[in-house]
């Protein structure tokens, strides 16, 4: 007997007929590798190399006593002299001259680590090959920069809380808690512009030529605006010099702090040190890609 197809089960067809399945992949057979996305590295690792690279920073100028000794001495000892051996409690407006040179070579000294700090720091690193090292690192630039900022600032902390000491214990200074504390946030807050304005002197000037330059800018800036002497009592032409010059507005902050009446509104004191800023940190950003070879015309 011969059957035909509609005598035999369904079930039977479907097995009798065979499932295709998948070839299975070979040695030659090629695979295409799934792209992949690349991930910023996280946030906690980047915190930790600006960490370390500030760290780096402070231990190596705390092991160079050629600058960590005279940046942290040369505002005390000029108060020493000037502030409390020569008329530290002769009237100097509503206050003693100890109380009002606190305040103002506070401000020198801050001016002074921060120029020298970045000012020559970035200067001699230049020319040793230090920065082509750094650029072809995979540490991100911005923590060079942070970290000589975090040293800048953590030196003035030290020279603001030794004049403090002195002032208190040799100097008859006694001011209110408050206003300690706002001279010393107004002191280490006033290095950022500075630290600007060294920025741009360590990449317009080399190595060798910018310890000259830099003291040859800071030390008459500092004594025309009125940081080693009041400047009431600085001839004529000087005090009309001293409102052309950075230094001298952070020196009204800081006699502001104290409560002393600046001789310049306080807005205009600030506006002037953000200008500097914006300015000098432009000049720097100029001055580093010309390093890096580009040119402009």
């Amino acid at each position: 007997m011969t059957l035909t197809r509609s005598d035999v089960p369904a079930s039977d067809v479907s097995s009798s007929v065979p499932t295709p399945t998948a070839p299975r992949p070979t040695a030659l057979t090629p695979t295409v590798p799934t792209p992949t996305v690349p991930t910023p590295p996280p946030r906690r690792s980047m915190l930790r190399i600006y960490a370390l690279e500030a760290r780096a920073e402070c231990l190596k100028l705390l092991r160079m006593p050629a600058f960590a000794v005279p940046s942290v001495a040369f505002p005390w000892v000029f108060y020493i002299l000037f502030g409390l051996a020569f008329g530290g409690g002769r009237a100097a407006g509503p206050t003693t001259m100890a109380t009002y040179l606190l305040a103002t070579y506070g401000a020198f000294g801050v001016i002074g680590v921060s120029l020298f700090g970045f000012g020559v720091g970035v200067a001699t690193e230049r020319g040793q090959g230090w920065m082509l090292l750094k650029r072809a690192s995979p540490m991100p630039p911005g923590a060079y920069f942070a970290a000589k900022t975090v040293m800048a600032l953590a030196f003035s902390t030290v020279i603001v809380l030794g004049l403090f000491a002195l002032g208190g214990a040799f100097g008859g200074v006694a001011l209110p808690t408050g206003r300690w504390l706002l001279l010393a946030v107004t002191l280490v807050a006033g290095a950022v512009p500075f630290c600007a304005l060294g920025l741009a002197l360590g990449y317009l000037c080399g190595p060798n030529s910018a310890p000259a330059v830099v003291n040859l800018l800071y030390l008459p800036a500092a004594f025309a605006s009125g940081l080693w002497f009041p400047v009431q009592v600085l001839p004529g032409f000087v005090q009309a010099i001293a409102p052309w010059l950075p230094p001298y507005y952070l020196g009204q902050l800081a006699l502001a702090a104290i409560g002393v009446e600046p001789r310049s509104p306080l807005w205009a004191c600030v506006g002037a040190l953000a200008l500097t800023t914006v300015l000098a940190l432009a000049v720097a950003r100029l001055a580093y890609v010309r390093d890096r070879g580009q040119t402009y015309g």
